[in-house]
């Protein structure tokens, strides 16, 4: 029996997909599994029996990676789970920022007990005018889950679409409608781009990569939309370009004062994945994910250890392995099960980083003190035993 604690409050749909064979428990110190969403980890005591972490959501910024790795903890996100939410925020963004929407709505409130507001707004339209975004250039930076459906997406709105990745995955590319133009010069894009939209992972190489030197290629019409990471976007240099109109828009998920009081910035709390169907999501995916971890030590959207799927065993038993990607620990693995007789039927060997991740399926079942030489073995973080 296995069981899992909620930090946070996690989608009972996904909840729904632990078997009786787990146990909700409110006692994080009985639990062999974390659920996560917002929930700041960096201060908590992770008890040692916790071996996963599932968060229901892409970003990662709350967990202490290097802890949970030094502790042999998987911690996993749910990366596209929450895509198309965020995509579809993003268009509405861009519409925002194109058409006074926002202006008119507040006119019409500030005019609603005037009873000629009917034929005064034929006379005031003409202050919210905008433009359409067919025929626009749009710039997406990033062509991960979310970056690929709005890239998607603004080519079946008659856009005109650029894409910036230069490590886009083989299956990314399969994804990406034949209508986008591929980049290889993020410059491009912010020479040429009537919109630009920012959908990487915040890395110390791209925080404040929209600078001021960034900002200062770009058109004044420029429309910048931020709905991946705030610190993507470097506060100062977008704050003085909208006080000096050297910008039109600035679109962003991310509320912060310096930026909510500027005029021609739209500023949503935070939105982007808000919805039933993403949370929804995201938890089904991070349930699946614990799951797969812990009956069967099968690694799929880690962010600390490597990938690694071998199925289901169908031997005596398998065992799994975390341990430091230093050299010889394999050999060292082997030799340990040889010495004991223990015949191995099928192995699977990756590295991350720092980190080294082993599955191995054994023909015959080997005794706790067997496994126990194992975790004496320096170098070795966690073993786990399934049968």
């Amino acid at each position: 029996m296995y069981q899992y604690h909620c930090l946070n409050p996690i989608a009972e749909v996904g909840l729904k997909k632990f078997d009786g064979n787990y146990a909700k428990t409110d006692n994080i110190e009985d639990a062999d599994a974390l659920l996560v969403r917002s929930t700041a980890m960096h201060d908590m005591e992770i008890p040692g029996n916790v071996c996963v972490i599932g968060r229901a959501g892409a970003g990662v910024n709350n967990i202490p990676l290097g802890k949970c790795s030094e502790q042999g903890i998987a911690v996993f996100n749910t990366p596209g789970a929450n895509a198309n939410g965020v995509k579809e925020l993003v268009l509405a963004g861009m519409l925002l920022a194109s058409r006074d929407i926002i202006g008119g709505l507040y006119w019409v409130r500030s005019e609603r007990q005037n009873e000629e507001l009917e034929q005064l707004a034929e006379k005031q339209k003409k202050a919210f005018a905008g433009h359409e975004i067919m025929g626009k250039k749009l710039g997406v930076i990033g062509l991960g889950a979310i970056g690929i459906l709005v890239a998607n997406a603004a080519a079946t709105l008659g856009m005109e679409v650029y894409g910036y990745d230069p490590y886009i995955s083989v299956n990314a590319a399969w994804k990406l409608s034949r209508d986008v133009k591929h980049i290889t010069d993020i410059n491009d894009i912010y020479r040429e781009c009537d919109y630009i939209t920012v959908h990487v992972p915040l890395l110390e190489s791209t925080k404040g990569m929209i600078s001021s030197a960034a900002i200062a290629q770009m058109k004044q019409s420029v429309v910048i939309m931020n709905f991946a990471r705030g610190p993507l976007v470097d506060t100062k240099a977008i704050v003085e370009a909208l006080r000096t109109n050297r910008i039109y828009k600035y679109v962003t998920d991310f509320p912060s004062p310096d930026i909510a009081s500027l005029k021609n910035a739209i500023v949503i709390p935070h939105l982007g994945a808000s919805t039933e169907e993403s949370e929804d999501n995201c938890a089904i995916m991070a349930v699946e994910e614990v799951r797969d971890y812990l009956e069967n030590g099968n690694i799929h959207n880690s962010v600390n250890y490597p990938n690694c799927d071998m199925g289901v065993c169908k031997d005596a038993m398998r065992v799994t392995i975390i341990h430091r990607n230093i050299p010889n620990m394999l050999t060292k693995f082997t030799a340990t099960f040889g010495d004991l007789g223990i015949n191995i039927e099928r192995m699977s060997n990756v590295t991350k980083g720092e980190y080294g991740y082993v599955i191995m399926d054994l023909a015959n079942t080997a005794d706790e003190k067997s496994i126990e030489t194992i975790r004496t073995i320096k170098g070795v973080l966690k073993v786990r035993v399934m049968k």
